[in-house]
């Protein structure tokens, strides 16, 4: 595991030139107007240093620093392509296979967890993994009573380093400020930190994918693989062939794009309604088309606890944007958190910026294609103080549901899947398709 710096003291090392840095830039920055600079393009200037300086240490480092970088993707559109476009390939790579385990490792691992009788569990063990990620790796074995499963094991120490990444990025709340003003980056953090630690507990990850799996048993478009046992670091689940939907992307005929594409989307709209949680991790990897035409679901470790489903704001928002009421959209944002108190935008850009989230959900069908996302992150990359995406917050309580809809407009971009979407949002999210004279958004 030699690209995860895990010790402490290397981990702390490189978040702290973050701070450094960004004083001698603001020094810098001073020494320029006093030459006679602008001072917009002194900021500009400094924005640009700062925000290459922040990605790049985030770029070095996996766990909590990763999870910061992903959760701020969709502000990525408020800066240049010289820098966006390396963090993103910096991101693209760390969720890439990591380096697995030694073998020796792993079954110390399972002896610790399982018991040093841990073989008589499986009738066989493959040492090789057949997948490996930023916490942990699987194995495929055979288990005493002859079921195929999946064996996932977590990295011993990726908890503590995951943690402690968000103990030195707390202190960075103002660096980040000067590139984004209306975000509250101490409460995205404190959400970020819980959802890690959440997803660090397989134990609670089992749980929620047993709920799946009782939920979706038998289902005619989905398949949850059930969970067979499971400890805090440890845990065995039903193995499941199929197709990865990455192979999808690659080689798949459009029928079966739109066909997974829908699926997709069903599957993320549906579940908070009939699992009362929101698969909150939807990249490729996760996900497989079995020989029967169902969608299979992998990884339940990061999952969005909705038990009253989407929040109905959400749906209402959604639908007086397509009525052109932008001031109703401005007033619900601010109700949500979106847009803090001191903060002013102009409704214009902000409808400009919704306009892509929203349009898939205006028409009867619709195609996503990767030249559509990149002509609409185009839109709005600059790093002017009205730039609109640096005056949003992003709330604590969509935090994960943000990761879910911009990784899954990525998914659905990347297979160019044309389908019925709005029929989808009109089943499953509430306050959509509700009238609005008979359900008033309740806005203060």
């Amino acid at each position: 595991m030699s690209d995860l710096p895990r010790r402490a003291v290397t981990r702390s090392a490189k978040l702290a030139t973050l701070p450094i840095s960004f004083a001698g830039r603001a020094a810098l920055g001073l020494g320029k107007r006093i030459g006679g600079k602008s001072a917009e393009l002194v900021a500009q200037e400094v924005q640009q240093r700062t925000a290459e300086q922040i990605f790049k240490v985030l770029g070095e480092l996996k766990g909590g620093a990763m999870k910061l970088g992903q959760a701020l993707s969709i502000f990525e559109a408020a800066l240049p392509q010289e820098i966006a476009g390396p963090y993103r390939a910096t991101l693209t790579k760390l969720q890439e296979a990591a380096p697995p385990l030694p073998v020796s490792t792993v079954h110390k691992v399972l002896a610790e967890q399982l018991g040093d009788d841990w073989r008589e569990h499986f009738l066989s063990f493959d040492d090789r993994p057949t997948a490996a990620a930023s916490i942990g790796q699987v194995h495929k074995a055979v288990w005493h009573d002859g079921r195929e499963v999946a064996v996932k094991i977590q990295y011993p120490g990726a908890g503590k380093a995951l943690l402690g990444d968000f103990s030195q990025l707390a202190r960075l709340g103002k660096l980040f400020g000067v590139l984004l003003p209306g975000l509250d980056m101490k409460a995205l953090l404190g959400e970020l930190r819980e959802r890690v630690a959440e997803e660090l507990d397989y134990l609670r990850e089992a749980e929620a994918q047993h709920a799946f799996a009782l939920e979706f048993h038998e289902d005619p478009d989905f398949h949850i693989p059930d969970v067979v046992a499971a400890n805090e670091m440890v845990l065995v689940s039903e193995w499941m062939e199929g197709t990865p939907l990455s192979r999808i992307i690659a080689e798949g005929t459009q029928e079966e794009r739109d066909h997974a594409g829908l699926l997709f989307v069903r599957f993320l709209f549906c579940s908070p309604a009939r699992v009362g949680m929101l698969h909150a991790d939807p990249h490729p990897g996760n996900f497989r088309v079995l020989p029967n035409g169902k969608l299979g679901v992998l990884d339940f470790g990061a999952v969005n606890r909705l038990p009253e489903g989407y929040p109905k704001a959400f749906g209402q928002l959604t639908r007086i944007f397509n009525q052109g009421d932008m001031q109703t959209v401005m007033a619900g944002l601010r109700q949500e958190g979106f847009i803090r108190e001191d903060i002013d935008i102009d409704p214009d850009a902000l409808r400009a910026f919704l306009a892509p989230y929203v349009e898939p959900t205006a028409v009867e069908e619709f195609t996503f294609s990767r030249e559509w996302l990149q002509a609409q992150a185009a839109s709005v990359a600059d790093l002017r103080p009205t730039n609109v995406i640096r005056q949003l917050n992003l709330p604590p309580s969509y935090v994960l549901i943000h990761r879910v809809h911009a990784a899954g407009i990525g998914v659905l971009c990347q297979l160019g899947t044309t389908a019925r979407f709005r029929d989808e949002v009109i089943r499953w999210v509430p306050g959509f398709a509700d009238d609005p004279d008979d359900q008033p958004l309740p806005i203060g």
